[in-house]
């Protein structure tokens, strides 16, 4: 018998506390509630959530809500979090680097706002987020590239509002590998 749509909200908001709780990253999550959704039995969902117990991860306990970069190179990769959903981004003459597939949030939307001046922002996004690019560019480009696959429900938007004056913005969508 195939699982009902309340049995698999419930493994979804499972999975939900799970990645607010900084117990899977976003791209975890991605993958958990997709293989909920297409769940075709009742064991099946049990194995998107059989080994959520409460355990401490390991990662950054920093909070983040602003970046700022002058002159340098600021990369956020790994497992981090964020401490509310916007996120206030500023780069002059230098590079910055967000890798979103491992961070720790239960927002819906995640916003990353700012200004970029004669620098590069990039921003990496799991495969299957929806994701907009937003904001003024001014002798510089916005370059948004997303694999065409479908969206994953359940996953929070990324919008990316940052002024661009001279300089570069790209938003690229990957997917999760383990390191080895």
């Amino acid at each position: 018998m195939p699982p009902s749509d309340q049995e698999r909200e419930r493994a979804a908001e499972i999975l939900q506390r799970a990645c607010g709780d900084g117990r899977l990253t976003l791209e975890q999550f991605s993958t958990r509630v997709g293989a909920v959704w297409a769940a075709e039995t009742p064991a099946e969902i049990e194995r998107a959530t059989a080994d959520l117990a409460p355990t401490p991860i390991v990662g950054s306990a920093l909070t983040i809500d602003s970046i700022t970069t002058i002159f340098s190179e600021s990369k956020r990769r790994g497992r981090w979090r964020l401490k509310s959903p916007r996120l206030w981004l500023r780069t002059f003459f230098g590079a910055t680097e967000l890798d979103l597939r491992e961070v720790i949030t239960s927002e819906s939307t995640i916003e990353i706002a700012g200004l970029c001046l004669f620098g590069q922002v990039t921003v990496i996004v799991p495969e299957g987020v929806e994701v907009d690019l937003t904001g003024a560019v001014v002798f510089s480009s916005h370059d948004l590239r997303l694999a065409p696959v479908p969206r994953v429900p359940g996953t929070p938007e990324v919008r990316v509002d940052i002024a661009t004056w001279f300089g570069q913005v790209q938003v690229v969508s990957k997917p999760y590998s383990i390191p080895g």
